[in-house]
């Protein structure tokens, strides 16, 4: 016997529940195995049947369930006897997500993230979600509850913007990026293309991008006509900036694979040296869900202590009369003014290029930008020039 055709309403509800299982499923294996929410996104998405719109749904659960994760946790922990195993603690994440932070009707959250549930879990999934739902809204522990940030990383950024800089750039980053698209068709931030507009490059100079993976500010340069090096230190990072420059046809920039601190290449050769600098990200966690949650407040130590050896090397790879330029999306002091000042305190030969675009907040001889001054990712940026003899 044939099988009878399901009616519309049933198919609906049955891409419903696809969809969160998928949504689960990331999110257990952001959590417990410690994948990375975009890589793993994509490929459930790639080998999945869903449609365009159950897969925007997917993609709205499992970010917004690993950036909310703190928030969606203290929801249903109020109503929970012990801390459960992974696979319900993600299905309970997914369906608070739903009826804190979404306009999903809170019976149709619940009924589709019990279907979407194992057997063994959908009892208590069905009692928890339908707790939280009668629960709402709530009076809020704390402003990191509320955001879903770590405590360190609030009493960080506030005590290097101040609270009410702070506060905006927290809120702001809890949000869905813009997306740019540049000329060529490459996604970028307007503030990566505002860095590479600091840079200065014109036609015919040698320019080198320092830590230059996946490729944006490297193919923004070439765009500007200059013979362009892009080096980044793992080949994996490097074979993307190759793919990126031949997919836009610049065929021309040059990519290397090697140690920017220990980069290789011949003194004083070049007439700008960018130093994109890795960083804390704290300027681009609304583009990276899971970022606020690997971040240890000691990394930031570590990470400036790479960004200055970067730097030492880089300014021996400046012509005399050419410029050189730091820039970091994070905010931190100790990557930022501090790094900047401490390494340019006097070193000969080195003039610091003042920031005179009024889309960048004076910060120190640089310049910042925040999220919620023009919509754009936070970046930090430090321009000298090398003297001449």
């Amino acid at each position: 016997m044939s099988e009878r055709p399901r009616r519309a309403g049933a198919a609906s509800s049955a891409a419903g529940a696809e969809a969160r299982r998928l949504a689960i499923e990331a999110v257990r294996r952001i959590d417990e195995e410690g994948a990375y929410a975009n890589l793993l996104l994509a490929s459930l998405l790639r080998d999945c049947t869903l449609d365009g719109r159950d897969k925007g749904l997917v993609t709205e659960l499992v970010y917004g369930a690993t950036r909310m994760r703190r928030a969606v946790d203290w929801l249903v922990d109020r109503f929970l006897v012990s801390p459960p195993p992974p696979a319900l603690r993600a299905a309970l994440r997914v369906g608070a997500y739903q009826l804190a932070f979404t306009r999903v009707p809170a019976h149709a959250a619940v009924a589709a993230t019990v279907e979407a549930t194992t057997k063994r879990n959908r009892g208590v999934v069905n009692a928890i979600l339908r707790k939280v739902s009668t629960s709402l809204p709530v009076t809020w522990p704390s402003e990191g509850v509320r955001l879903s940030y770590p405590d360190w990383m609030i009493d960080q950024l506030t005590n290097d913007l101040g609270a009410h800089d702070a506060l905006a750039m927290l809120e702001i980053m809890n949000t869905a990026p813009d997306v740019t698209e540049r000329e060529d068709g490459y996604v970028q931030d307007p503030a990566s293309q505002w860095v590479v507009e600091l840079v200065g490059a014109r036609a015919g100079e040698r320019v080198l991008d320092l830590c230059a993976a996946p490729g944006g500010k490297a193919t923004a340069l070439a765009a500007k006509g200059a013979s362009v090096v892009a080096a980044d230190s793992r080949l994996s990072r490097a074979r993307l900036v190759t793919a990126n420059a031949s997919r836009l046809g610049y065929d021309d920039l040059v990519v290397l694979a090697t140690d920017g601190t220990e980069p290789g290449l011949r003194s004083r050769c070049f007439d700008r040296v960018l130093v994109d600098a890795p960083c804390s990200g704290l300027g681009v966690l609304r583009r990276r869900a899971d970022a606020r949650w690997r971040i240890a407040p000691g990394d930031i130590a570590t990470l400036a202590a790479t960004q200055r050896a970067l730097l030492e090397a880089a300014v021996d790879l400046v012509r005399p009369g050419g410029v050189l330029v730091y820039s970091v999306c994070t905010v931190t002091r100790e990557e930022t003014i501090d790094l900047a000042e401490g390494f340019s305190a006097g070193r000969a030969g080195l003039e610091p290029l003042p920031i005179e675009d009024p889309r960048w907040s004076p910060l120190g001889t640089g310049g910042r930008l925040l999220p919620h001054q023009h919509g754009t990712d936070a970046m930090c940026a430090f321009r000298w020039r090398v003297a001449v003899p």
